[in-house]
């Protein structure tokens, strides 16, 4: 049996679905496209289990299709904004979440809607001595296109080189909070 630990053996191999881009690396503007992804009554309901949601539009098909407006039921909000930016994560080492801004329900998203999510780059600013800030956008569509939420994301960035933010030269715009 072997004595070598993990990282012993296996330092040269590179790491799977991680990113390491860095602050002076965010270009605003840039935009990705997720996969798409069904959400089964299945998981909803374990989705609602595990949160405790027994709102009667989410836990109850009886309410939801003789009484509830839409006639039929929806996934829980909560879901619908883990699943969509779960779609985006990007599993950056050098990312830290600092918060989530305008989070909005557009439309209702029903068991066996199809969820896609576009990331948008919107800003960037230097805020400490070793991290910046940036904002982006999430908008989760359901089906074809049809915009079901929307959120701003705020993560703080590590810099590659932190000499170029001292705080003589952080000076500009406070877009970002």
């Amino acid at each position: 049996m072997s004595d070598l630990r993990y990282d012993d053996e296996h330092d040269d191999a590179k790491l799977f679905n991680v990113e390491t881009w860095l602050y002076e690396d965010f270009e605003v503007g840039d935009k990705w496209r997720s996969i798409r992804r069904t959400i089964s009554e299945g998981e909803a309901m374990l989705f609602n289990s595990l949160v405790m949601d027994n709102h009667p539009y989410v836990a109850d098909e009886i309410f939801a299709s003789e009484d509830g407006v839409f006639n039929r039921r929806l996934v829980a909000g909560a879901m619908v904004f883990s699943y969509g930016l779960g779609l985006m994560a990007h599993n950056n080492i050098n990312t830290f979440s600092y918060g989530y801004d305008k989070l909005r329900f557009i439309k209702p998203v029903f068991i066996g809607d199809t969820i896609y999510t576009v990331r948008t780059n919107l800003e960037k600013r230097p805020k400490y001595e070793e991290m910046g800030l940036v904002k982006v956008s999430y908008q989760v569509y359901k089906n074809k296109g049809e915009l079901a939420l929307y959120a701003e994301h705020l993560q703080t960035v590590k810099y590659r080189h932190p000499e170029n933010f001292t705080p003589e030269k952080r000076t500009g715009s406070s877009a970002v909070s």
